[in-house]
């Protein structure tokens, strides 16, 4: 059972560590042209669809745990049928972004608080960029199914190949044709398409076969439609809320001054350096649970869930002791600012916390997601961030940024405590 929750995690943990590198030479690559300004331009350009991507996970999420589930079974026709509709709608809301791209922006642009610079940078970059969203949501599609199929190294391949294209790309735009910001917009946007070509290849290469299960009257079955809806809408309401979580954390630390801000950035990076690691973790959970409950295979799903939770536990100590010995080497990574670094100390205590409040919330989420149970991954989620903000405004008043870490990390626990409580219920017959 090791052997398959690694040969699952370890792929999607190498693809989430590239991740960031991506964004360090787009930043690398903006701090030569000229002005700071381009800087800040890429950072906020970047956020803008990261807010709009994310909102659209549940493709990925719930290609994953309904492919994962007819893989279980051996249903290859509903495998086909999940694969077909979930990229069909990938790519109809991608399309759907570019013509909606004037307002969208138009939104976004207004809530930007910087100079007439800046925004007409981010203009530039989100114009450009844009044209990249039915590939990006088309390669949410592959990756979910993908990963339901049970191989996690196609998306790892792709994903590094985004990412070594996209920094290529840019370099060769930037430095080689003389371009701006539109050259690292265009390298963003041509390697996404690439990537959903080179997914769309790989498909063929090695799942062409399973084309003889395709059944057209079964793809859009009205009781198959209205069920993909239903959890597409309760992850929707999960993520939106997980969103705005994390966005409120930036405000709330921003209304803090300048230094704190800094600190708590500083601070996240802790956490998201921890989740690169969950998530492989939870991605394994969406495949092996999918595939034990389609099998309708109980004894088998409780053991692995119990292997699951052992190795997250172990990489939630390894976090805490590396966090506890090593946190003068992380931030100077981070920042080479002496007075940010000393202002960090005073908080460091809650980066212990990180790694054993939350390591159940990443691994819960990938098992329900696997078992497709939305209702109460969006439940767990309601009542979570209700506790974030109930204790954001009782503690941060008198505890100021120590009560904001405070509301996180139990808004954390929240998630995983909870999940755990409805778990026991979900898989009481287990």
């Amino acid at each position: 059972m090791d052997k398959k929750v690694f040969r699952l995690a370890l792929p999607n943990i190498i693809t989430n560590i590239t991740v960031p590198l991506l964004g360090m030479i787009d930043i690398a690559v903006a701090g030569r042209l000229g002005s700071a300004v381009y800087i800040g331009a890429i950072a906020l350009g970047a956020n803008i669809f990261n807010m709009i991507y994310w909102n659209f996970g549940f493709l990925r999420m719930s290609s994953s745990g309904f492919a994962s589930q007819a893989y279980g079974a051996r249903d290859f026709t509903e495998s086909m049928n999940v694969f077909i509709r979930s990229l069909a709608i990938g790519l109809v809301i991608g399309l759907l972004i570019i013509l909606l791209q004037y307002p969208i922006g138009e939104l976004a642009f207004r809530l930007i608080q910087s100079g007439p610079e800046t925004v007409e940078y981010v203009s530039a970059y989100f114009r450009i960029v844009v044209w990249g969203a039915p590939a990006v949501l088309g390669m949410y599609a592959f990756k979910g199914w993908f990963i339901g199929m049970q191989n996690a190294k196609i998306p790892m391949v792709i994903a590094i190949l985004n990412n070594v294209l996209n920094i290529l790309l840019s370099i060769t735009f930037v430095f080689g044709f003389g371009m701006k910001i539109e050259g690292i917009a265009l390298g963003t946007a041509l390697s996404q398409i690439i990537s959903l070509i080179v997914a769309a290849a790989l498909w063929w290469k090695y799942y062409r076969r399973l084309r003889k299960y395709i059944k057209k009257d079964t793809i859009w079955d009205k009781h198959a439609i209205r069920e993909y809806f239903r959890v597409n809408g309760d992850i929707f309401v999960r993520t939106f809320l997980l969103t705005l979580v994390t966005t409120f954390f930036t405000f709330a630390s921003s209304g803090m001054g300048e230094t704190i801000l800094a600190v708590n950035a500083l601070l996240m990076q802790f956490f998201m350096l921890f989740s690169y690691f969950m998530d492989g973790f939870a991605y394994a959970g969406e495949a092996l649970t999918g595939r034990y409950v389609g099998a309708k295979n109980m004894p088998v799903l409780k053991y692995m869930i119990k292997r699951i939770f052992f190795w997250g536990l172990v990489v939630s100590l390894v976090a805490m002791v590396v966090y506890l010995l090593f946190p003068d080497l992380i931030l100077r990574l981070l920042t080479n600012d002496a007075h940010i670094i000393t202002a960090t100390k005073g908080y460091l205590f809650w980066t212990l916390l990180i790694p054993i409040a939350g390591f159940a919330a990443f691994l819960w989420d990938g098992i329900f997601i696997g078992a497709t149970a939305s209702v109460e991954m969006r439940n767990a989620m309601i009542l979570s961030t209700i506790i974030f903000f109930g204790s954001y405004f009782l503690m941060t008043p008198v505890w100021g940024n120590n009560g904001l870490w405070f509301s996180f990390i139990l808004y954390l626990a929240t998630r995983g405590i909870t999940l755990t409580f409805m778990a026991r219920k979900a898989f009481k017959q287990a």
